[in-house]
This record gives C-alpha cells, sequence and structure tokens, in this order.
C-alpha cells in the first residue's frame, strides 16, 4: 500500500480544466505529464542540473519505463500532490517511485513508475548513472 509518508518530497498542482475529460475526471494520458513534471521539479529541488549533464558530460536519460495505476479520480480545480522518490538506484538505470494524493488528504489516488537508463547519445549504449546526480540522491 503507498503511504504519503514514503516519499519525502511532492509538488502541488491545480487540476486545470484542460486536464479532465467527458466524465468529469483528469483524462489518462495527463498523469504521465503530472510525472514529469513532479520528476523535474525534485530535480530541481535536490539541485541538479539536467541540462549540464547534457552538454558537460555527454550523458542523458532513456525511458525505458512507464506505468500508472488509477485508484481514485481526481477531478477538475482540485490541488493535487505528486510525490516522488528513488526507489532503485541500479550502475546505469534509475527507476522512480512516484505517487498522486489530494492535497491534505493521505488517500493514494494513482502511483506509477518511470524507469530511466543513462545512455551517451547517439549511441543508445547505456552508461553508468552520472557522480554529479548520484552525490544529490538519498543514500
Amino acid at each position: 500500500m503507498t503511504q504519503r509518508s514514503d516519499f519525502p518530497y511532492s509538488h502541488p498542482l491545480r487540476v486545470r480544466y484542460s486536464e479532465i475529460d467527458a466524465q468529469g475526471v483528469v483524462f489518462n494520458a495527463h498523469y504521465l505529464t503530472f510525472f514529469d513534471v513532479a520528476l523535474n521539479e525534485y530535480l530541481r529541488e535536490i539541485a541538479f542540473d539536467y541540462h549540464a549533464m547534457v552538454a558537460e558530460e555527454g550523458l542523458d536519460f532513456h525511458l525505458v519505463k512507464s506505468t500508472v495505476e488509477y485508484l481514485g479520480p481526481i477531478r477538475f480545480d482540485e490541488v493535487i500532490d505528486i510525490a516522488v522518490r528513488p526507489a532503485r538506484i541500479g550502475n546505469s538505470s534509475l527507476t522512480w517511485e512516484l505517487a498522486v494524493f489530494r492535497q491534505g488528504e493521505d488517500a493514494c489516488l494513482s502511483r506509477g513508475e518511470i524507469i530511466w537508463v543513462c545512455a551517451q547519445p547517439g549511441t543508445h549504449q547505456s552508461h553508468p548513472l552520472p557522480r554529479s546526480l548520484l552525490d544529490k540522491l538519498p543514500a
């Protein structure tokens, strides 16, 4: 069971009208956008410079897996917290665990997993995760 307390970081977001469907709930494809927003804000929070990694280290991340579980409805104008944490740190891969909670509530409305593999652009060959990131992630 996914607990809010499992996540030391979350990013708030108010659901916009353009994100709901005819049923009045968030359209399924927007969850991955929510996850992407939270991941980027988490990296900003830990002061990791993704653009510097690409420019200076010649590395990038390839998305190799994304999953979303829909556990409860999220509606227009609700404020949600999109929680993120590194779940598994491999040699060249990083698995993120994400969860969505209604602000001020503990019930998990959605959870997901994102797996990145570090690679050298153009070669599509995996590469060890950069020290510039590893040093900023929790042990």
